[in-house]
C-alpha cells in the first residue's frame, strides 16, 4: 500500500480535502523524497496550510511521526493552525504553555509562537526528542526576525524527525542564515536560499487561485512644518529627498489632513462597486501603523459610512475573535494594527487602504496577501496607496519572487530597513524620532495613477471607481486598456506638424476661480499630461518632472506658479 493510500488512524482522513494542482505536485514529491527539511515557498492565499496539514496526515497515517509542533509568528496565527488543523481531523493545542511542559494525550500536537519557543528551547528540545515530531515552521522568514528566534528554533528541533519549513513573502537580505534552509552558491557567487518547491503569485493568478490586484495610487501635494520651523509643500511621487518623501507620506497619512478621508472615501466607493458587481460580502481592511491612527481612521470611516468598522488593535486576547467575527459577518470595514499583516485569512477582503509608512518588501508582500485569496473565478482585488516611488516599485514587482541572499542584497541595505518594518507593526503610541522632528500641516489627494499586472494607467478617478468586481485577469487588463485608450483619446494633443510648431494654449480659467482653484487645477492637468507621457514613454513620473523642470526652469510643482505650471503644460503637450 502506498503513502498516498495510507489507512487513516484515530480519525485521520489523509484524503478529505481536495489539493489543487501546486499542493498535489508538492506532496508528490514530498512523500517520493522523504526528507528530513522540506521548505515549501507558495504566495499568500495559494493553501500552505493546507498542504503542510496533509503532509502531516500522511505522515501520522503511515506512523512515520507520532507528534506534531506548529510554530507561528503570531499569537491569533496558533489558533487559526488549530482550527484548519481540526477540520481535517488533526487536534493541535493553540494554549499550550511551555511553563506546564505538556498538553492532554487527545491532543496530535501544539501550535507555539517563535518568541514562545525562543523562551524556552531546551524544553521544547525535549518535547521533540521525546517522540518523532514534525516541526511545521509557519513563515520560516520570522526566525530572522531576533537572534535568540533563529538560534532557539536551532536548538529546539535539531531532533525533529521531519521539518516542514513554509514562507509565502520574500526573505530579508542580510548576513544571517535562517536554520534549517538550504543555502546554494549562485552565478554571482552568493549563498542563496534553495525551496524544494516553489509557487509563485504568477503561477497562481494563471491558476485563478489568488485574485487579480489592482494598486489605486494616490497622489497629492502635502505641507508640513520642520522643528526648525521652516514650512514645506511638496506632492506625493514627486523626485525629493528620502526625508522629505518620509515627511510627505505620513502628512498625507494624518487623519486630520484631508489626504485621508479622500482615499477613504473613494475606497468605500469602490467596495460598494464589488459588493454591487457580484461579490456581495467583499469587506475593506485600512492598515494603520499605530492604535492612535487607526482610533482615527476608525471614527473617519464611521463617519463616511455611518457604521463603526470594526477595530482590531492589537496581538492581545480577544483580537483573534474579533477578527473571526469579522471574516463570518457582512461588516463592511476593518481598521487594524500589524494584527492583519501577515498569515490572517479572511477571504472576502476586497478592498484594502495602505494607511503605514513601512515600505519593505517584506511588510507590503505581507500586507497585500491579504487580499489575494481567491473563492471564486472571477474575483479581483483592489489596494489604494500612496504614490511613492518605493511602493509603486514593489507594486509593479508583485510577480517577482525573492530568495534569501546572504551577504550580497539584491536591494540597497537602507531599503530593507527593519526598523520601518518593526515602527509598522508598533502597538504603542509613542512617536518615532522622524515624527517628533516635523508638524503636518495639510495634504491633498487625488488618483494618480493604476498598476496592474506591472504596468501603470492613468485616468479620472470615476473611470475606475465604478469597475466591476468579478472579472478574469485578461478581462482586468482589456478593460484597463479600453479606458486607458478612451482617456488618451479625450486628453491627448492635436497630432501633426501644427501641434509639434504650436502648442495648443491652455485654456484660461474661469474669472471666478481662485488663485488656490487655478494653481490646483492646472497642477491636475500637468500630472495628468505627465501619467500620459510615462504611458507612451514608461519612464518614471519623477524623471519626466524633472526633464519639464530642467526645460523650462522653476522649483517643484508644489511651489510652482501659475505661469510656470502653464509653461510645463504646454511644453509637455509638444512632446511626441
Amino acid at each position: 500500500m502506498t503513502q498516498a493510500e495510507s489507512v487513516p488512524i484515530q480519525g485521520l482522513s489523509p484524503a478529505s480535502r481536495p489539493l489543487r494542482a501546486w499542493q498535489r505536485s508538492a506532496l508528490a514529491r514530498y512523500l517520493a523524497a522523504k526528507p528530513q527539511d522540506f521548505l515549501a515557498v507558495a504566495t499568500p492565499g495559494a493553501g500552505k496550510t493546507t498542504f503542510a496539514l496533509r503532509v502531516a496526515a500522511e505522515l501520522l497515517a503511515d506512523r512515520t511521526i507520532e507528534a506534531i509542533t506548529v510554530v507561528t509568528p503570531t499569537e491569533h496565527l496558533k489558533y487559526q493552525w488549530a482550527q484548519a488543523a481540526a477540520a481535517v481531523g488533526i487536534a493541535l493545542d493553540p494554549d499550550f504553555r511551555t511553563s506546564f511542559g505538556g498538553t492532554s494525550r487527545d491532543y496530535h500536537g501544539i501550535a507555539i509562537t517563535y518568541a514562545g519557543v525562543a523562551t524556552h528551547p531546551a524544553r521544547h528540545r525535549a518535547r521533540t526528542e521525546n517522540r518523532r515530531t514534525l516541526v511545521i515552521l509557519d513563515e520560516i522568514h520570522h526566525a530572522g526576525d531576533a537572534k535568540s528566534w533563529g538560534e532557539g528554533i536551532a536548538l529546539a528541533f535539531e531532533p525533529a524527525e521531519r521539518r516542514l519549513a513554509l514562507t509565502g513573502t520574500p526573505f530579508r537580505s542580510d548576513d544571517n542564515p535562517i536554520p534549517f534552509v538550504e543555502y546554494q552558491r549562485d552565478a554571482e557567487g552568493a549563498l542563496r536560499s534553495r525551496s524544494d518547491h516553489s509557487y509563485g503569485y504568477a503561477d497562481a493568478l494563471a491558476d485563478s487561485v489568488v485574485r487579480p490586484v489592482v494598486f489605486l495610487a494616490y497622489s497629492g501635494t502635502s505641507s508640513w512644518r520642520t522643528s526648525a520651523g521652516e514650512e514645506i509643500s511638496a506632492r506625493l511621487g514627486e523626485p525629493m529627498t528620502k526625508e522629505q518623501t518620509g515627511m510627505a507620506w505620513r502628512t498625507a497619512l494624518d487623519p486630520a489632513g484631508e489626504w485621508m478621508p479622500a482615499v477613504l472615501a473613494a475606497a468605500d466607493k469602490r467596495l460598494s462597486a464589488h459588493r454591487n458587481g457580484g461579490m456581495d460580502d467583499a469587506g475593506g481592511l485600512v492598515i494603520a501603523t499605530d492604535q492612535t491612527a487607526a482610533r482615527a481612521y476608525a471614527a473617519l470611516l464611521t463617519t463616511i459610512t455611518g457604521t463603526p468598522p470594526a477595530l482590531i488593535l492589537s496581538d492581545e486576547h480577544g483580537s483573534s475573535d474579533r477578527i473571526e467575527a469579522f471574516s463570518k459577518s457582512r461588516e463592511r470595514w476593518m481598521v487594524a494594527v500589524r494584527m492583519v499583516s501577515e498569515g490572517v485569512d479572511v477571504p472576502r477582503l476586497a478592498v484594502g487602504v495602505y494607511a503605514t509608512s513601512a515600505a519593505t518588501p517584506l511588510y507590503f508582500a505581507q500586507a497585500i496577501g491579504r487580499f489575494v485569496r481567491s473563492r471564486r473565478q472571477g474575483e479581483t482585488a483592489s489596494v489604494f496607496v500612496p504614490s511613492v516611488p518605493v511602493l509603486l516599485g514593489l507594486a509593479s514587482e508583485l510577480e517577482a519572487q525573492r530568495d534569501h541572499v546572504l551577504g550580497a542584497p539584491h536591494r540597497p541595505k537602507e531599503e530593507w530597513n527593519d526598523q520601518e518594518l518593526m515602527l509598522a507593526n508598533r502597538q504603542e503610541d509613542e512617536p518615532g524620532e522622524d515624527e517628533k522632528s516635523f508638524t503636518a500641516l495639510h495634504a491633498d489627494a487625488e488618483l494618480d495613477q493604476l498598476i496592474y499586472d506591472g504596468a501603470s494607467f492613468s485616468a479620472d478617478e470615476e473611470d475606475y471607481i465604478g469597475l466591476p468586481g468579478l472579472l478574469e485577469p485578461d478581462q482586468v487588463r482589456s478593460l484597463l486598456q479600453q479606458r486607458q485608450q478612451d482617456w488618451v483619446d479625450r486628453g491627448s494633443p492635436r497630432s501633426g506638424a501644427a501641434a509639434r510648431a504650436t502648442p495648443p494654449p491652455v485654456p484660461e480659467a474661469p474669472r471666478e476661480m481662485s488663485v488656490r482653484e487655478r494653481i490646483q487645477k492646472l497642477r491636475k492637468e500637468l500630472n495628468t499630461l505627465v501619467a500620459l507621457q510615462n504611458h507612451r514613454t514608461k519612464k518614471p513620473h519623477g524623471m519626466i518632472h524633472n526633464e519639464l523642470r530642467k526645460q523650462c526652469g522653476g522649483p517643484p510643482t508644489a511651489m510652482a506658479s501659475i505661469e510656470q505650471l502653464e509653461e510645463r503644460i504646454a511644453t509637455i503637450r509638444s512632446w511626441r
